[in-house]
This record gives C-alpha cells, sequence and structure tokens, in this order.
C-alpha cells in the first residue's frame, strides 16, 4: 500500500528516498469496515482521506429525505470536504465506506505542522488538489452538457469499475437519473453491443 504513496510523492515532489520514508513514516494508515461513516452531513469536518483500497462515497440527504450521490472516491483518489469558505464550517456531505477500506488519514489541524515540517508535502497537496479540481471542472461540463445515456457511457468510458461496485440506485443518483432509467440505458446498451 505505501507504495502507492511513494509514487505520488516521486511524482509531486522532488523529496529524495529518506525524506520520503520519514513522510510516510509520520502518516497514518487505517482500516475501516464496509458501512462506516468518516463524516456525517452537518459535522464540521476534522479529517480528510486518501483511498488506498476501497470506494466511499459522497452523498448528501436533501429537506425531503432524498439522498443525492456527488461522488465516489476509490483507490488513489482524495476524499476532503472543501468548506473553508462558508462560515458555518459543517458539511454539506456524508463521507460512508461502501466496502472495506484502507484510507491514508490526514488530521486537519495538523496538517499546518505536515506542511511546517515537510516543505514539500504542502506543494505536493496543492499540485494534486489542482489535479483532481480540473478533472472535476471538465467532468462537470460535460455532465452539464450530456444526456443521461451520454452519462452513462462516459461513466463506462473513465469509470468502469463503479459499474460492478456499487449499488444500482447510487450510480443512478451519481448519474443524475432514476435506477429505472438507468436499468433501460444499460439494456439498450447491452443490446446494441450484441
Amino acid at each position: 500500500m505505501k507504495t502507492i504513496l511513494f509514487k505520488y510523492l516521486t511524482k509531486f515532489t522532488s523529496l529524495n528516498e529518506e525524506e520520503q520514508q520519514a513522510i510516510i513514516d509520520d502518516i497514518r494508515i487505517e482500516e475501516y469496515k464496509k458501512g462506516t461513516v468518516l463524516l456525517a452531513q452537518g459535522d464540521v469536518p476534522t479529517k480528510c482521506y486518501f483511498v488506498l483500497k476501497g470506494c466511499v462515497r459522497q452523498y448528501s440527504v436533501d429537506e425531503t429525505g432524498k439522498e443525492v450521490t456527488s461522488n465516489f472516491y476509490t483507490e488513489e483518489q482524495a476524499a476532503s470536504i472543501f468548506n473553508y469558505h462558508k462560515q458555518d464550517k459543517s458539511s454539506p456531505y456524508s463521507l460512508t465506506c461502501l466496502e472495506d477500506c484502507i484510507l491514508v488519514v490526514g488530521d486537519l489541524d495538523a496538517e499546518k505542522d505536515m506542511f511546517s515540517k515537510y516543505l514539500q508535502l504542502e506543494t505536493m497537496t496543492r499540485k494534486m488538489v489542482e489535479e483532481n479540481l480540473g478533472e472535476a471542472q471538465d467532468e462537470w461540463a460535460s455532465f452539464i452538457g450530456s444526456t443521461p445515456e451520454e452519462r452513462y457511457k462516459a461513466l463506462l468510458r473513465k469509470r468502469p469499475h463503479l459499474v460492478n461496485r456499487v449499488p444500482q440506485h447510487q450510480l443512478a443518483s451519481y448519474l443524475g437519473m432514476t435506477p429505472e432509467s438507468l436499468s433501460r440505458i444499460k439494456k439498450r446498451i447491452n443490446t446494441s453491443n450484441l
């Protein structure tokens, strides 16, 4: 699992092997069971996560009680709630483990100390956030301008592993459609591929 962390340290920093090892030794890795709530909607986030193994779902519950899935974080993705801009620091989302997970756990209060101790760690984090933000912007622009079928086809191209890893009703919510619509689209695509 730590080889994944070395990959990012090598990609985004010029730290030598000894410095990389010191950071790896300081990083906390935790295992969580399927169903574990990492953050509940309305709570103030105190931690950030990086998925080494597993799947974490980001969702919110609206005023009518309807759950809306906004993201799935899988291997080599960071799961963080950025709400520093809000006066009320509570999270608009919940984060829940959909599978047994192995996660790097960062303490947001200790983040500044880690950045002071390892100067390039802050640069690495910023570069990773910029990369993720760019991808999210592209995905959002594509999502807005596409039909439900196009969204599903894009998911099959970009994140095909999600289809068999997450419940269909959550996948449908993520794609902005009903589970019934998703079933029809899947059937139509499977039939046309025969």
